[in-house]
């Protein structure tokens, strides 16, 4: 009966298999594994294959022409950034089964006394530098499986250019091996090492570097942003807007003419796994931008500088979107939004004119989106005088478009 049965390998050579995967690989016809691992059983009776990332196709091609019984060997848990996800992709999942055993990751963390289950784990496998670092930022606790290109050097190198120097590293090498070692450092002595090829570099934030730790909370002061004075969304009509939201904390938000980017760095701290891309076309607000990012320590906001609808076109599809200023590209904006925006997204739009409202009331009339509209007005204290007086600032309305 045709079957596959993915196997881990331990960290520890041929006995780190069980009895069942032992028994698996002694009754099957074929075994496919890595040079290193089909080393583990060299008197293997039956046809053997030697797979890398050059020639898994063909690895695919002989499991799929296998009548009986076959085995492939992987490293620690197949599911995890290993072959695993390969196979499903391209075979039936009901003929394989998974064998997982300990990760690299698993040993990695045990051997430096260390809880893993709030890590996020990162392969920088076909990925750019730029995204895995972003990921690492955006937690306190990572654990990254490097390789040639993409080193803890430069993964160090990458994070002080962030001014993101404050974690505590631990390079594992070699680990289950003869030569296993564990080194540790901070950030800035990754550069000064030289990395072995098999390694698992474990990175554990400290402090904050460089910056003052904000605590996240809704409504930061307007003085704190650096910005234009007219290009800010007001605190409380900045709440409001968060509020008709409605965030989770893994969506993709637009903020389309994010300006100062206040809207940015309060949705950063409400989307902890989330992507935001601040979109804003004026050089000088992307250089408040730049500064308030760094400021209150966002870890996954991206500036996109250009114009809207044409700097869209590259970015993944939204789940949320926020429009603060179209730029006199109201409508074609809009239009370029509904396209990429799924079923029962968002759209929350602030204008302070009655024009802008009365035309993205008419788009979406046409595009037959549920509209509400709330019209903030604010009047605060006046700082510094002896009577207590109220300033009142222009009325906002808050336009929220969902999509049916």
């Amino acid at each position: 009966m045709k079957s596959i049965y993915v196997i881990g390998a331990g960290m520890t050579g041929q006995e780190g298999f069980t009895p069942q995967a032992l028994e698996l690989v002694a009754q099957s016809d074929m075994l496919f594994g890595a040079p290193t691992l089909l080393d583990l059983f060299p008197d293997y009776p039956g046809e053997r294959f030697a797979f890398d990332d050059n020639n898994l196709g063909e690895m695919v091609l002989r499991l799929g022409d296998c009548d009986g019984r076959a085995v492939v060997l992987a490293s620690g848990d197949p599911l995890f950034f290993g072959v695993g996800r390969y196979l499903l992709r391209n075979l039936p999942d009901e003929l394989i089964e998974f064998l997982p055993n300990v990760t690299s990751v698993q040993y990695a963390f045990a051997k430096i006394r260390e809880p893993w289950d709030d890590a996020v784990f990162v392969s920088v496998n076909g990925r750019a530098l730029k995204d895995v670092v972003d990921r690492i930022v955006a937690n306190d606790k990572a654990a990254v499986l490097t390789d040639g290109v993409n080193t803890p050097g430069m993964i160090g190198r990458e994070l002080l250019s962030r001014k993101r120097s404050g974690y505590k590293a631990y390079l594992c090498e070699n680990l289950g091996t003869a030569q296993e070692k564990i080194r540790v450092t901070d950030v800035k002595g990754l550069l000064e090492l030289e990395a072995a090829p098999l390694n698992v570099l474990l990175l554990i934030r400290q402090y904050e570097d460089d910056a003052q730790r904000y605590v996240p909370t809704l409504g930061i002061p307007d003085d704190e942003f650096v910005s234009i004075k007219k290009l800010i969304t007001k605190e409380e009509v900045r709440v409001v807007t968060l509020a008709k939201l409605k965030l989770r904390h893994d969506m993709c938000l637009w903020d389309i003419g994010a300006g100062s980017g206040s809207i940015c760095v309060e949705a950063d701290h409400l989307l902890p796994n989330g992507r935001i891309f601040a979109i804003e076309r004026n050089e000088e607000c992307c250089q408040f931008i730049r500064e308030n990012l760094e400021k209150f320590n966002t870890r996954n906001v991206a500036l996109i500088v250009g114009d809207a609808p044409a700097c869209l076109e590259e970015l993944p599809d939204p789940d949320r979107v926020f429009i603060g200023g179209s730029g006199g590209h109201l409508w074609p904006i809009l239009d370029t939004v509904d396209q990429r925006l799924a079923t029962g997204g968002r759209i929350v739009l602030n204008a302070i004119t009655l024009d802008t409202l009365t035309a993205a009331n008419e788009y979406f009339a046409n595009a037959g989106y549920v509209v509400e509209v709330v019209t903030v007005n604010i009047a605060r204290t006046r700082p510094h005088s002896n009577y207590k007086m109220f300033e009142a600032y222009d009325p906002v309305y808050i336009l929220t478009a969902v999509k049916e």
